[in-house]
């Protein structure tokens, strides 16, 4: 699989990875099998995923125990281990970026994944009162101890992430960001490009508005997660799924499904280091994996690009 630099660190990564939330996040999710979150781990890795994206927050430590298991039947020096932190269980979970919170949250990760670095360390969340740019300078000094290979941020604003980088020691960024959700393309990932640093995009699928699976009719309840939300009100559901409708033919010529397409766009958009789209089951990493053989054609990728742009 295709590989590309974070930054100008050492670490290189495929462009396709996983997503763990729902392996082992209990708390996120309802009706999770942790057995079949081990099966998606494994089957991700033997097709050649081997970026793995966690979390503590997913299960609070039992995403990252999980991974762990599994870690030790695989060349640890083949994967990609990237997780984040942030919330303090100490403080019901509120938002932490002191240093020595972060320098321990490093500690524990370790201990559950069972290794002795890793690869991306990200901060979740900035919180209200440490200065970025020292939160970072705490991952600065893990870093040159080896404790981890890449410095990244997570859901921080165009602001606070100049002010994170303030030192220059922002190796990556991971936030929001689909072909319904767009607005990093206005002014966080200029700034990004200018700086070299990389972008990693979560929720790629629009929490599976991007699969093809909802239709016009369908109609949400106040209990629906979906009820009430932007993307799932006319008239902006409507043409979401009319963009979706108008690459379907794209989809037929590939024999691929709407998922497979944009995954491939999204793997050809230079903007974008790597996509992690989740899973619950391993048939799913293998639909997924199914979309780094696929190679839209500039006019293809233009159209898909321009058909959600409403």
């Amino acid at each position: 699989m295709e590989k590309t630099q974070i930054a100008n660190t050492s670490v290189f990564t495929p462009k396709l990875g996983l997503g763990t939330n729902k392996v082992g996040g209990h708390n996120l999710f309802n009706n999770l099998s942790d057995e079949d979150g081990i099966q998606v781990v494994k089957t991700a890795l033997n097709q050649g995923i081997t970026l793995l994206d966690t979390a503590y927050v997913y299960g609070l430590g039992q995403s990252e125990t999980l991974i762990g298991q599994v870690l030790g039947n695989y060349d640890r020096s083949k994967i990609i281990i990237a997780t984040k932190a942030a919330h303090d269980v100490k403080a019901n979970l509120a938002i932490n970026n002191a240093p020595n919170f972060l320098t321990r949250a490093v500690d524990d990760a370790l201990q559950r994944l069972q290794t002795d670095y890793l690869d991306i360390f990200y901060i979740h969340f900035p919180d209200e009162t440490t200065p970025k740019a020292e939160a970072v300078g705490a991952l600065q000094k893990l870093k040159e101890a080896g404790k981890i290979r890449a410095i990244g941020i997570s859901n921080f604003s165009l602001d606070q992430v100049k002010e994170a980088n303030a030192d220059g020691y922002v190796d990556i960024v991971e936030d929001a960001y689909s072909l319904v959700e767009r607005q990093a393309e206005i002014d966080l990932l200029p700034y990004l490009q200018a700086n070299q640093i990389s972008f990693i995009p979560y929720f790629p699928l629009a929490s599976g508005l991007l699969t093809g699976k909802y239709k016009i009719t369908q109609e949400f309840k106040k209990e629906d997660w979906q009820y009430g939300r932007p993307n799932f009100q006319n008239p902006r559901y409507a043409q979401i799924l009319a963009a979706i409708d108008n690459i379907k033919p794209i989809a037929g010529k590939y024999e691929a499904t709407i998922t497979q397409i944009l995954l491939a766009w999204y793997l050809q958009n230079p903007a974008i280091t790597a996509v992690i789209p989740g899973a619950r089951l391993a048939s799913q990493v293998l639909s997924n994996a199914k979309s780094v053989r696929l190679k839209l054609t500039r006019e293809e990728y233009q159209l898909i690009d321009q058909a959600f742009k409403c």
